[in-house]
């Protein structure tokens, strides 16, 4: 299944790239926001309170777990592979949501790639340098929207919004999308991250209001 998975995505990417880029949709329809949430043009900030300062010539992405190539990537390694840009929705578990969110970066697929996932690989726990953590199935991983983030709207991502690097799952709810991201590991067993094993659902879908679990 996630080899299907990943091809799709890579197909999808590939027909984005031959439509030159990616473009906002036109209209907010009404199906695009999710029951329970209200939609705002700001971007509010939630966190554990800690923002950590990770000096670009220190910061690493660690990629490890049931994978066949496990990485460690530095800034300048990271950012020398493919880069992509994609725009979606953001859905927050506090009840705002914001359209068109313009992210660039490398595409969760670009990483799959690399590090050869094993087959028993079913899930990856993503870990931030504040202490963060948390647990998506991999093959959610694969939807060809979710990427590791580097930039918001042209420009860097500021380190209030979890720069330098953040995860992206737009298709759930944005806990599931580390800030200060710092590893990332392929597991064959579930393991509940920060907000799941406080009560949070472990599934996270905006459109089923999955919040609690």
């Amino acid at each position: 299944m996630s080899k299907e998975r990943y091809i799709s995505a890579k197909e999808a990417w590939a027909r984005k790239q031959v439509a030159k880029g990616v473009r906002p949709r036109e209209e907010a329809s009404d199906d695009r926001l999710p029951p329970g949430q209200k939609l705002t043009t700001n971007f509010p900030v939630l966190d554990l309170g800690i923002k950590p300062e990770i000096p670009l010539d220190e910061w690493t992405l660690n990629l490890a777990g049931e994978v066949g190539n496990p990485l460690n990537l530095d800034w300048a390694a990271f950012n020398a592979l493919p880069q992509v840009e994609d725009v979606s929705d953001f859905h927050c578990v506090t009840t705002w949501s914001k359209f068109d969110c313009r992210w660039g970066g490398v595409a969760f697929t670009e990483l799959y790639e690399h590090v050869r996932p094993k087959a028993e690989a079913k899930f990856v726990y993503f870990t931030g340098y504040d202490g963060y953590t948390t647990n998506v199935p991999l093959a959610q991983c694969l939807d060809d929207d979710v990427l590791i983030a580097t930039h918001f709207d042209g420009a860097p991502i500021s380190l209030e919004h979890g720069g330098p690097a953040r995860v992206i799952v737009p298709k759930l709810y944005a806990w599931k999308g580390t800030k200060f991201v710092k590893s990332l590991h392929f597991l064959n067993e579930d393991k509940l991250g920060f907000w799941e094993i406080r009560g949070y659902s472990n599934d996270a879908d905006p459109f089923k209001e999955e919040r609690y679990a």
